[in-house]
């Protein structure tokens, strides 16, 4: 069974799961879903098109799925998307989305931090870190488990790969590629983020031929066309190394040297 606080105030129009917490004062407009075994603290307001998955734990004074801090936003019927087993913590803010994705999502057993912001239509994929104060701007895609230090705006549009770590405090403009090490003034790929990857069971043999291909993108006095055809030309096309050049023929803002 539930367990919802007297004060909680429940749209009828909620569509609420089994063994659901929700704590004092708790606002839970209409058409918002909420999973089995989701926590729900005291203060939080779930605006209409909330979507929860199954075990998402939301903290005190978070708001999700507001409408979009963006002027175009003509009232059309959006959602924000939690993905199962998703950690949102004290005073984080999550707007739904535009009729540009009609979505924004965070996806499986992320941690958003708190008072990190994740702007309309924004896609964030599974087990992603975010830590405090992160704030990310619209469109902004983020890759599998990624992690974004503390601090750290994010320009609009911009797209950051899988497995990436990025320093906290600093600021990204562009596109950050998958599996990098990231940080300084401006920012700048610092190498690969191998002891991330090395604790995620990646095999020595890939992370060389990553480090191969990073040494022609970064290391080298290449430009990124010029690199990219010497990686497909010299480097062993390992499912990650097509990851990267993949990322890179997708990159609209232009990657972080």
């Amino acid at each position: 069974m539930s367990n919802i606080h007297k004060t909680a105030i429940i749209s009828p129009k909620a569509e609420i799961g089994e063994n659901v917490t929700i704590g004092p004062f708790a606002v839970v407009e209409d058409k918002v879903q909420i999973g089995d075994g989701c926590s729900i603290a005291p203060h939080v307001v779930l605006a209409d098109g909330a979507v929860l998955g199954k075990n998402v734990r939301v903290f005190s004074g978070a708001v999700i799925s507001t409408v979009p801090q963006d002027l175009k936003f003509g009232g059309e019927e959006t959602q924000a998307i939690i993905g199962d087993g998703t950690t949102i913590r004290e005073y984080v803010t999550v707007n739904r989305g535009t009729d540009y994705h009609w979505k924004t999502v965070v996806g499986k057993n992320c941690l958003l931090m708190a008072y990190s912001h994740v702007a309309h239509d924004c896609l964030i994929g599974d087990n992603v870190i975010m830590a405090n104060s992160v704030n990310l701007a619209g469109h902004i895609e983020i890759g599998d488990n990624a992690i974004l230090g503390g601090v750290l705006p994010v320009h609009q549009f911009v797209k950051i790969g899988c497995h990436c770590m990025i320093g906290g405090g600093f600021r990204v403009q562009q596109d950050i590629i998958p599996y990098s090490l990231a940080g300084g003034y401006p920012l700048k790929i610092a190498g690969l983020n191998a002891i991330g990857l090395k604790r995620r069971g990646f095999s020595k043999e890939t992370l060389k031929s990553l480090h191969d291909a990073y040494k022609l993108l970064f290391f080298s006095n290449l430009n990124t066309s010029q690199a990219v055809q010497r990686i497909e030309a010299e480097i062993e096309k390992t499912p990650e190394v097509k990851i990267m050049l993949d990322f890179i023929s997708k990159s609209d803002r232009g990657l972080v040297k």
